[in-house]
């Protein structure tokens, strides 16, 4: 987009803005209480203008977070609304990036407003929101004291860590998990927790100093400046700072005069040269939004994926790699076998065999894990030159939901491991899976990893749970994809995709058919375990509700 940037406008505002001598803002007196304070910022609302959305409200399909609507996560879990289509292609390398918006402007222009509103017209899933108020630096205790008396600089770019921005960014729009702090406004500091982010197709950073580095603008694909007034803005702020960040009026208007003001005319007001789009009034424009939304939803239509038509026709004339590992076909297995494949088993006898089949599958996986020599001494007092597990942690990860059912015999075997779970789903009318719910457990990066489906034919569900634990940096030879049964197809596209991580199953199948169930196979693993009504044409457990 070229410059100067272009202006959308909306029908002209109905109210005229206030003006600085109509703020309540006359020295505040020593004695003033909290609660006077929160009336002065109350009767500020009565200033400001009326937003005119012009919308009707949209139903939010988007991935949230406690700390910053709208994003739909809580302190132990993440919940997602709405699926997420593949990131990566059948390389299982990311070929596009996120699509990352910058949006800049003076303090309380309505920055975060805007982006929520752009989130809601966008109506698409995974869009994440980040705060650049989420990087200021860690003050010195002589900056506390500063900042205690409203005479440090917060609307400084030297105030920001752009290094943790810019590295926060990048890895974001390579599709990683990153952990992001929280700034805490009342005691000027970073709080201990900080939240963690993930799976964003769109990004929306926004910030005053947005645009204030040069390495931070190379990395925005979009760039919206929005422009309020100084005399909305600034009852904007009286309001904020008084009600949600425990300031006294004086502090605000002191701050104000002395910082924020000069800082705007010097560092932010001439980066509106630099914005593709320049929206007037904020919030209130809603021609403006429109058009950026329709941008946005152009460059996502050019980043769509096809993986699983592509998983079909390719490798699949290789040998089996090296990575797999196949259970011994002892007589005992292909009985275990015979009985849940054949369609007249009762639900309880394939819910008995498949659990032994689930046990052993597990005992056998545990086998490839690191040992390393120990000593141990026995009650007789003799030494025992034994062997131990080598690593941190086991943690295992089932893709629901017939992942699930391997959990107990993994829990059998593993004491007090640790349980993530991933709910990926087929899109009907796309047939591309869609990553739907995550829920991992923290410092996951430092385990060993067993990832458990009951089924996998062309490995469309398999490729994208790993592409998950991948982008939460576990590494790639703790990955252990484990399974009943596996079809050729899937075998080649996930050991294509990733050679170092160890499969396992208890049987490999030859073909797929052409609506790519496994042939001969096991059925809707899910629909006969939990007793469930099988859907039409009887498919396979990963092809209509998981996608293998």
């Amino acid at each position: 987009m070229a410059a100067p940037p272009a202006r959308a406008d909306a029908d002209p505002s109905p109210t005229s803005p206030p003006t600085a001598q109509d703020t309540p803002g006359r020295q505040a007196e020593k004695s003033e209480t909290a609660c006077e304070d929160r009336s002065n910022a109350e009767s500020l609302d009565r200033l400001l203008p009326p937003v005119g959305t012009g919308r009707s409200p949209r139903k939010r399909t988007t991935s949230q977070c406690k700390s910053e609507p709208p994003l739909l996560r809580t302190s132990k879990r993440t919940i997602y609304t709405a699926g997420r289509p593949p990131w990566y292609n059948e390389h299982g390398t990311q070929s596009k990036e996120a699509f990352a918006i910058g949006l800049g402007g003076g303090s309380a222009s309505g920055k975060t407003t805007v982006a929520r509103m752009i989130i809601e017209a966008l109506d698409v899933p995974w869009v994440v929101l980040l705060s650049m108020d989420s990087f200021y630096k860690v003050l010195t205790e002589q900056q506390q004291e500063q900042a205690a008396h409203n005479n440090f600089n917060f609307d400084h770019p030297d105030a920001f860590d752009f290094d943790l921005i810019i590295s926060t960014l990048k890895k974001l729009k390579q599709g990683k998990s990153v952990k992001v702090p929280i700034y805490d406004f009342t005691t000027h500091s970073r709080k201990k927790d900080w939240k963690t982010l993930y799976g964003a197709n769109v990004i929306i950073f926004e910030g005053i100093m947005a645009f204030a580095d040069k390495t931070l603008l190379e990395l925005l694909d979009m760039k919206i400046f929005v422009d309020t007034d100084s005399d909305i803005r600034l009852v904007r702020r009286l309001r904020r700072d008084i009600s949600e960040r425990g300031r006294d009026i004086e502090g605000v208007i002191k701050q104000y005069n002395k910082f924020v003001k000069p800082s705007f005319d010097q560092y932010i007001q001439p980066t509106m040269r630099l914005a593709d789009i320049v929206v007037p009034r904020g919030s209130g424009n809603t021609v403006a939004i429109d058009l950026i939304v329709q941008h946005v939803h152009s460059q996502l239509e050019e980043r769509e994926l096809s993986v699983r038509a592509a998983l079909a026709s390719a490798h699949q004339c290789h040998p089996l790699p090296r990575t797999l590992s196949v259970l011994k076909s002892t007589p005992q297995v292909r009985g275990m076998h015979t009985i849940i494949r054949d369609k007249e088993t009762s639900r309880d006898e394939f819910i008995f065999y498949s659990k032994r089949l689930m046990r052993l599958l597990i005992e056998h996986a545990l086998s490839f894990l690191p040992f390393q020599d120990c000593v141990v001494q026995t009650p007789q007092g003799q030494d025992y030159a034994g062997k131990c597990y080598a690593g941190k942690q086991i943690t295992g990860v089932s893709i629901l939901r017939a992942g699930e059912t391997m959990e107990p015999a993994l829990r059998a075997v593993c004491k007090d491991v640790r349980i993530g779970t991933i709910l990926i789903q087929t899109n009907q009318l796309t047939g591309e899976p869609e990553l739907h719910y995550l829920r991992l457990p923290k410092d996951i990066s430092d385990d060993h990893v067993i990832l458990m489906d009951c089924t996998v034919s062309t490995g469309a569900a398999a490729m994208m749970a790993v592409r998950v634990l991948l982008d939460h940096d576990v590494p790639e030879d703790k990955i252990f994809l484990l399974s009943l049964l596996m079809a050729e197809m899937g075998v080649h596209s996930v050991a294509y995709a990733f050679p170092r991580v160890r499969i396992i199953t208890t049987a490999v199948d030859k073909r797929v058919n052409d609506l790519f169930r496994i042939i001969p196979g096991i059925g809707n693993f899910g629909d006969r375990y939990f007793g469930t009504d099988a859907v039409p044409d009887g498919s396979d457990e990963e092809e209509v509700a998981y996608t293998g």
